[in-house]
């Protein structure tokens, strides 16, 4: 399929090299083919993307980011330094390329200007943040975004009319030492990212984020980090058991409602058309959102397997392109309107 757009596209500054090396050791065998393929965002990426049928690509920074910083100057700093240098060298390539924000999430209101400086000023696509934003003097705090001092954060989202993509990051300090130290297997893709994004995204629901903000739009990688598998368990408990039990839970629509009208999907790093087929009945193609997961996936895997997954015209056009073509108000880049068999 020619015109595809993807969207958990990651890239590092190059600056930061020995922490991208670090970072890459945990997820790749080859660190140094990572490293020049994370810090490159225009002639390998576009190579790929040209190979692959990729009409359009948002590109966002690495995890853990700025999420991992605990200093909120150096964080806000650093934000800033990010969202700068993606506008500039985006800029030669408006019909391939996009960018979402990077965000210091120490301070709400500090939050939403930068989103909102980096849409109106570079015409950037949301913005994405990984996980919780870690705080304290020694990092050991954790703020989450579904309390209400971060109402002035969902105004502005929801005001500009972008989406936040909540991209996991690797447990840190003491979360790290009890639960995942000596389960050092289980980090990243295998459960920890799904861990804590879940987590993160169902406090949004719960803590009434979504009927305080009815037309905020959340995205969650990876075929939905876990939660359409138990998508029927929690909309049995949430309304046939803690509705009663605790008659003032904040969320006053079912599970299947906030996911069908302030939630999208993507298949970032998610590769399996069995496990799509089920994330299609729970939530349909039209809340799902193809993407790669580059450079921790590849291209080929992610496109050769798209490309060839059974599913109707409709369905691959929609996941493809046309839902991204819509809730990024894209106009026409290359290949958008291509044929689709």
């Amino acid at each position: 399929m020619l015109g595809k757009v993807i969207l958990e596209e990651a890239f590092a500054l190059p600056r930061l090299e020995e922490k991208t090396k670090w970072w890459a050791g945990m997820f790749s065998t080859d660190a140094e083919r990572h490293t020049k393929e994370i810090q490159d965002l225009t002639d390998i990426r576009l190579r790929f993307a040209d190979q692959y049928g990729v009409g359009y690509t948002i590109l966002s920074y690495t995890a853990p980011g700025v999420q991992d910083i605990f200093d909120p100057k150096e964080a806000q700093a650093l934000a800033v330094e990010i969202n700068d240098y993606v506008a500039e060298q985006i800029k030669p390539f408006p019909d391939r390329l996009g960018a979402f924000a990077t965000l210091s999430m120490h301070n709400p209101k500090e939050a939403a200007e930068e989103l909102r400086r980096t849409v109106i000023e570079y015409g950037f696509k949301g913005a994405l943040v990984n996980d919780t934003q870690r705080a304290g003097a020694d990092g050991e705090d954790y703020v989450f975004y579904d309390q209400p001092e971060w109402d002035v954060f969902w105004e502005t989202l929801t005001d500009l009319d972008v989406p936040l993509y909540l991209h996991p990051r690797n447990p840190t300090g003491i979360v790290f030492e009890k639960l995942w130290k000596d389960r050092q297997w289980l980090i990243g893709p295998p459960l920890s990212f799904a861990v804590g994004v879940s987590l993160h995204a169902l406090g949004m629901v719960t803590n009434g984020v979504f009927d305080r903000h009815p037309k905020a739009q959340v995205i969650l990688g990876h075929l939905g980090e876990h939660i359409p598998f138990d998508m029927w368990r929690i909309n049995h408990w949430f309304e046939d058991r803690k509705k009663l039990l605790k008659p003032g839970l904040d969320c006053k629509k079912t599970i299947r409602e906030y996911f069908n009208e302030n939630f999208w999907i993507t298949t970032s790093g998610h590769f399996s058309t069995t496990t799509l087929n089920f994330v299609k009945d729970e939530v349909s193609a039209d809340r799902i959102l193809f993407s790669v997961d580059y450079p921790f996936e590849t291209f080929e895997d992610g496109c050769n397997w798209f490309d060839n997954a059974e599913m109707n015209t409709g369905d691959r056009l929609k996941i493809g392109r046309e839902n991204a073509k819509g809730l990024f108000k894209l106009e026409e880049y290359k290949d958008s309107s291509a044929k689709v068999i």
